[in-house]
Order: structure tokens, then C-alpha cells, then sequence
């Protein structure tokens, strides 16, 4: 009958699925030690594979040195970088950068913003990258001449200037044209918000969090 599987079909296709489900590896380097790489495999916990070592989803570690480690992953050398990611469902190499929770509990993220050195909070209750007016003249935007709205903070009411950021840059990770808001206040730290993070693909695992590019 038009529109449905014989049982035939039907066995044929959900084996088809599971072997290509089978056959598709999200592979992200975590770690890099000497003759070692941490690797996560599949959105698994954090594993470490000394040099030549094969897992069971088929990925080895061919060699490694300070700045990177090649792997042999379905036939096909790959490297790649401190906190890159790649997946055979795709065939290609994806930025990622891997994240380490402080005392506190907040995950701390060393970037970029306009190619100036900014350290972040990571807060996916942030709709926007958050900066200090002190920040965001040390990095040099005219916030002044954007938008002027105002945000509710722990210490009351500021004003708030919507801004558009040249790039912004968190490891292999690297954005252009983020929406920003600079608030009037010295001393808050610099928030990684929403329009940085709703490009990523965000793991958790533990003090660790792996943030890789979706597009």
C-alpha cells in the first residue's frame, strides 16, 4: 500500500539508520599532554588516550604535540587544536573551546572583544553580551552614541547603551557583529550573554564546559 513500509523495507531502513547513527563521531580535544590527548567522544564524560591508543567508536591517537593532536578517525587523519571539535556526521572541523568552572561555581571564559583581552562570566540569563562602561572604554566603543535604554542591577536602575561589537573571540571561537549592552557601572564583570551563546552547542560536564560553533 502506498505510504507505508513492508516489513521488509521497514527492518532494511532502521538498519541503515543505526549503522550511519553508528558510524558518526563528535570528537572534541579537552586536554593535550605529553604522548596524551583528553578527548570527549560522543557527549561522553572526558577520557584521556595515550599515543596509538584505538576506542571503541574507532578514534586513534596518531601523534601530539603542544599545540595540537592528530587523530585517525574512520580512515582519515584529523587535527585538531586545543578545545576544536570535529564530527564525522558533518565532515568537517568545528570551532570549540572548553571552559573551567572557578570557586564560585561561575564557568570563566578569557577572550576577546575587538581583538582587546576580556575576561567573562558566563550567563545564559544575560540576553546580551553585558560590558562595564569601564570595559568598554578600555576596549575603546563609543557606547554613547547607541541606543540609551536602562537595565535593572542588583544595586538599582543604570542606564544601558545597546552597541554592536566588531568581533568577539572565546578560544578557536570567533563571532562578528554581536549585539552588546554597555551599562553605567565601574565595577561589574564582563557577562558572556545569549547573543555570544545561542551560537554555541553547550555540554556540561561537571567543573568542565565545552561551548562548540553552530554557525
Amino acid at each position: 500500500m502506498s505510504g507505508f513500509f513492508s516489513s521488509g523495507t521497514l527492518c532494511a531502513a532502521i538498519l541503515l539508520a543505526a549503522a550511519q547513527a553508528a558510524g558518526a563521531t563528535d570528537l572534541t580535544v579537552v586536554g593535550l599532554f605529553t604522548n596524551k590527548a583528553v578527548v570527549q567522544i560522543d557527549g561522553g564524560k572526558p577520557r584521556t588516550l595515550g599515543l596509538n591508543q584505538k576506542t571503541a567508536e574507532g578514534v586513534t591517537l596518531v601523534a601530539v604535540d603542544r599545540d595540537a593532536a592528530t587523530f585517525e578517525i574512520d580512515g582519515r587523519r584529523r587535527t585538531l587544536k586545543m578545545g576544536q571539535a570535529h564530527s564525522t556526521a558533518t565532515g568537517s572541523s568545528r570551532a570549540a573551546v572548553t571552559l573551567a568552572a572557578n570557586p564560585q561555581g561561575h564557568f570563566i571564559a578569557d577572550g576577546q572583544i575587538n581583538d582587546v583581552a576580556v575576561r567573562f562570566i558566563v550567563d545564559t540569563g544575560a540576553t546580551l553580551i553585558s560590558l562595564s562602561s569601564a570595559d568598554a572604554a578600555r576596549i575603546g566603543i563609543n557606547y554613547r552614541t547607541g541606543p540609551l535604554g536602562s537595565v535593572r542591577t542588583a544595586n538599582g536602575t543604570v542606564p544601558a547603551y545597546r552597541v554592536l561589537l566588531d568581533s568577539v573571540r572565546v578560544g578557536e571561537i570567533s563571532l562578528n557583529n554581536v549585539e552588546a549592552v554597555v551599562l553605567e557601572n565601574q565595577a561589574m564583570p564582563a557577562l558572556l550573554g545569549m547573543s555570544f551563546l545561542n551560537r554555541m552547542e553547550m555540554k556540561r560536564d561537571g567543573p568542565t564546559m565545552v561551548l562548540t560553533k553552530r554557525f
